[in-house]
């Protein structure tokens, strides 16, 4: 194996670029690397997203009498939810939407005032569907409970950062990082930041998406609607940069770095 050589240019152009750029490590992108330990890894307690004010939702009261259904609806709008592959058709939702108020109340039709602050979706349909019921007012009713503006943000060194809705009961970190493409290779694994409003205060979490063990006992493994998720650069994205603005990707950094190389070629060659 050859020696590095203080006389050789090419040989200090290779010290260069390693020390500009650096390298990644197995152990630096590498995912729940204590999943395999002979423990079983604890989880968080499952939490399904509950309704706080001024979140929206969609209910809609079906029956098998829909003139009867109807006066438990607010006017319904045909809503788009995506397309299918096969047809490239939007397909359409039927939503009555609400606006939860400051006490967490919504106003709904026949029934007045419903508290639906603290409740999930299960909780909300179940509570219309008794009072339908108990009232004598429907007596086969179904009711839909659908999220509308619930969404949580993913910024920083993932591939498609973003807000993305959340339309299921439950939404872990690593749906939500699967939502905005992953983390890119110069997304820092162990130490990604969920920045959560709790009680009217902000909470800050720290989870090491290396650490499955970490990971699921994070009170962030459930994630909330309006979290804020946002992962670090690691020192390679740090050291890309520079004061002046100037990255690796730059022509004057490039530029830079030739008459550097030039110089040192130089001073070599006279020390000859």
């Amino acid at each position: 194996m050859n020696r590095f050589s203080y006389r050789n240019p090419l040989a200090w152009v290779a010290f260069v670029i390693a020390i500009l750029t650096g390298c990644n490590t197995p152990k630096n992108v590498t995912y729940f690397q204590d999943a395999d330990t002979a423990a079983p890894l604890s989880v968080a307690t499952p939490l399904e997203i509950k309704i706080y004010p001024e979140d929206k939702l969609s209910i809609v009261v079906h029956s098998k009498d829909p003139q009867l259904a109807a006066l438990f609806n607010l006017p319904i709008i045909a809503r788009r939810v995506g397309y299918s592959s096969q047809t490239s058709l939007a397909q359409s939702q039927e939503m009555s939407i609400y606006t939860v108020d400051g006490e967490g109340m919504i106003d709904f039709p026949v029934l007045g005032k419903l508290k639906v602050a603290g409740l999930n979706r299960r909780q909300i349909s179940d509570m219309i569907k008794d009072e339908l019921m108990s009232r004598h007012l429907v007596k086969d009713p179904t009711v839909t409970v659908e999220f509308d503006n619930l969404y949580v943000s993913v910024l920083g060194e993932v591939n498609n950062p973003g807000r993305y809705n959340l339309n299921r009961d439950r939404v872990t970190l690593l749906d939500a990082l699967g939502m905005a493409g992953d983390l890119t290779i110069l997304g820092r694994r162990d130490n990604v930041v969920v920045i959560r409003n709790v009680g009217g205060t902000t909470a800050t979490y720290r989870v090491d998406l290396t650490k499955a063990s970490e990971l699921y006992a994070s009170p962030a493994y459930n994630i909330q609607q309006n979290d804020v998720i946002y992962v670090e650069p690691n020192d390679n994205r740090v050291r890309q940069s520079t004061v002046n603005g100037n990255n690796l990707r730059s022509t004057s950094f490039w530029i830079s770095l030739a008459s550097l190389l030039t110089s040192v070629g130089v001073l070599i060659t006279n020390i000859k």
